[in-house]
């Protein structure tokens, strides 16, 4: 019963490989230009891509990203519902993408034609990490022998419990996304100041404070940890973080460094930033995503 579905989600999540492969969770491609370059993502991409796309960014290639057709899902969902699975979907949050309401738009088309299966979008109301701390409790939940309908729920249930923290190295492209005027923007590189971004409980990025110099942003994310983190929590999975950065090792090392300090317990994923995500946010971007109080 609780095998009979399959958990898929969007490129733009980030989750440990070995993890999303041991456990046959698949993902929705995606599409991004790099300058001129079209490219096409249906998967964790390797590092050294990545370092390419981040270094690209810095010698001022514009990056975008394109929204997923619902054909894309029929394409990617159409073979197992032929044989008879299942679909739990896990969405970029809505506040940031049109990518749920496409998938649901695309379910209720396919429940049209197959009879005895669900196809369960969910908006995650995260982003990054926070899809992969999703898609850890996901395939638990699938282990103990939730239903489809039954994980669904304890995902929308649990979502903000997802705590995400964001520094971000280059403001240039908070500007370009229309996040912080270009008065903001022109000041605070200048002055070298470094905002610190949270999603929201509407699953929205905001610019919530700002510290000068990456150090100090750093610290500020790690303070965060600590005061948003729930020690006494019983959740099996509560100790789960992850550290994701756009090409920034020491940043990410750092940010590791202090988080572990705080909770000796943690186990960290560390790893590189989706380009789904890092084609908006810039290379330099660092995170600490984890499980805690309810934003």
């Amino acid at each position: 019963m609780g095998q009979d579905y399959v958990i898929f989600a969007d490129v733009s999540a980030d989750v440990d490989e070995a993890f999303a492969k041991e456990n046959q969770v698949q993902f929705i491609p995606m599409s991004y230009t790099l300058g001129e370059e079209n490219r096409h993502c249906a998967g964790m991409e390797r590092e050294d891509v990545l370092v390419r796309f981040y270094n690209s960014q810095r010698e001022g290639d514009l990056t975008q990203t394109s929204q997923i057709n619902p054909v894309n899902y029929k394409e990617n969902w159409e073979p197992y519902l032929k044989e008879g699975k299942s679909i739990l979907y896990l969405a970029l949050s809505s506040g940031l993408s049109g990518t749920f309401q496409s998938a649901s738009l695309a379910a209720g088309d396919l429940l049209e034609e197959y009879e005895g299966v669900e196809i369960i979008p969910v908006d995650s109301l995260c982003a990054t990490g926070g899809m992969g701390l999703l898609i850890e409790a996901a395939v638990a939940n699938r282990d103990k022998g939730m239903s489809v309908s039954e994980n669904a729920q304890w995902l929308n249930e649990n979502r903000h419990r997802v705590n995400h923290w964001f520094l971000v190295e280059d403001l240039m492209y908070l500007k370009r996304g229309g996040r912080i005027s270009a008065a903001t923007a022109l000041v605070g590189t200048t002055l070298n100041i470094k905002p610190i971004l949270k999603i929201d409980a509407e699953g929205k990025l905001i610019n919530f404070d700002k510290k000068r110099g990456t150090k100090g942003a750093i610290k500020a994310l790690s303070d965060l940890y600590a005061k948003s983190h729930t020690a006494d929590s019983e959740y099996e999975l509560e100790n789960n973080i992850y550290i994701v950065h756009a090409d920034a090792p020491q940043s990410a090392d750092l940010l590791e460094k202090m988080v572990k300090e705080t909770n000796p317990d943690a186990s960290v994923t560390k790893m590189m930033l989706s380009p789904i995500i890092g084609a908006h946010t810039g290379p330099g971007m660092a995170a600490v995503i984890h499980w805690g109080q309810k934003r």
